[in-house]
């Protein structure tokens, strides 16, 4: 009877990859042709895959399983050819160009397509000399390839322009010391100040933000009366004001407080579980007033995001910036390169990056929440424990 099953299931599972193969096939058949910018992606995949070792990921883009449209094939053209143009420029020590702000990302919009096209073949000329599979990307990139392409497999990831952009850095590069390119890659992605211009963050990426984490607990002397906490690390607004001494450093007006420790140098990360109306954020300078009811934006000396009605999520600069309600979390993550003059804001259940401030920070910074919720508590979460890389390669993040 088992042997009857068994020759049973063998032929269905043939005939479902048939299925599935003839399916993929009339797809691609149906498909408009590729536009020359699309084609311009493929060619350039196509010698990326063939220098660099274990960037098979990129097979998907040569074969046409991964197309993208054609906005997208020139937004990456153009910035890959910056970044070539870009190294040019005076080093940080970060190893990455220096930018010059907006006023630097609006010289990079110049360069139009031919010319971002022409930059790319002639780098690309040096590239298609060298011997095949010469080029070991290090194994912190190996492993972000291959969550990329599992991401991309599951729907986790629309596309494959990290993998993309990965593999044209390491060719670029061609350092020694690879183990810190992915680390690069989003100092230098967080720079651009477009909203959803880092989408999915890998997960060895992620592993290293995660790293940083801290234990952060609520300065009761700076909470709003009205704050009902428990714990230092869960608050939300109450009935009745307290009677509690007015200090200096109390908000009395937003239902706001900080947290106890303030950071002036390094690395660190917090994590959040909020609400689902009026929520903040972020972190507030040493020196920024905590009294009444001002804007609390970047010219007050708070940089956060706020959720408004629920549907409405916002980073406080001057005007505030509007950001999709796709991108409203449930679990926050906030990430402090004080050192990199980033403050960075993600979607913990999915990886995502929400919003981005580039700054330079010249005093401490004391982490921020707000919340009107009466009901549920905004609660301050022990940061993510890190994953094991299930990568081949068995990567050692650094």
């Amino acid at each position: 009877m088992m042997q009857c099953f068994h020759f049973m299931v063998e032929p269905v599972k043939n005939l479902t990859a048939k299925l599935k193969e003839s399916h993929k096939r009339a797809k691609k058949e149906k498909r408009e042709p590729l536009s020359e910018d699309q084609l311009f992606v493929v060619e350039l995949a196509r010698d990326f895959r063939r220098v660099c070792q274990r960037s098979t990921v990129l097979e998907n883009i040569v074969f046409e399983d991964d197309v993208w449209p054609t906005p997208l094939c020139r937004a990456f053209i153009l910035q890959e050819a910056s970044l070539l143009e870009s190294k040019k420029r005076p080093m940080q020590t970060d190893g990455w160009p220096e930018k010059d702000g907006e006023k630097q990302s609006a010289k990079d919009d110049e360069l139009d397509l031919h010319q971002a096209k022409t930059l790319i073949l002639n780098w690309i000329k040096d590239l298609r000399a060298q011997p095949e599979q010469s080029v070991w990307p290090g194994k912190p990139v190996v492993c972000i390839l291959e969550d990329l392409e599992s991401g991309w497999r599951w729907g986790r990831v629309p596309n494959l322009v990290t993998a993309m952009e990965l593999v044209m850095w390491t060719l670029m590069l061609q350092q020694p010391d690879k183990d810190t390119i992915p680390q690069q890659w989003l100092l230098w992605k967080q720079k651009t100040q477009k909203i959803g211009a880092v989408s999915y963050i890998p997960q060895p990426v992620w592993d290293w933000i995660s790293e940083a984490g801290v234990e952060v607990t609520l300065d009761l002397d700076t909470a709003n009366p009205d704050l009902l906490i428990t714990d230092e690390k869960k608050m939300r607004c109450g009935f009745e004001r307290k009677d509690v001494p007015n200090y200096h450093q109390r908000f009395d007006g937003w239902w706001c407080a900080v947290g106890v420790e303030g950071f002036g140098s390094g690395r660190h990360y917090w994590e959040v579980e909020v609400g689902e109306r009026d929520w903040r954020l972020g972190v507030a300078k040493e020196s920024a007033m905590r009294k009444g009811f001002k804007s609390l934006n970047t010219g007050t000396g708070y940089l956060s995001l706020r959720l408004e009605r629920g549907t409405e999520l916002k980073a406080l600069t001057v005007p505030f910036t509007s950001l999709p309600p796709s991108l409203i979390p449930r679990r926050v993550g906030v990430y402090l390169d004080y050192d990199n003059s980033q403050l960075s804001f993600y979607d913990v259940d999915r990886h995502l990056h929400i919003y981005t401030y580039n700054q330079s920070f010249d005093e401490k910074l004391f982490p921020l929440f707000g919340t009107v919720e009466i009901n549920k508590d905004l609660v301050i979460k022990s940061p993510t424990t890190k994953t094991a890389c299930l990568c081949p390669t068995s990567c050692i993040w650094p």
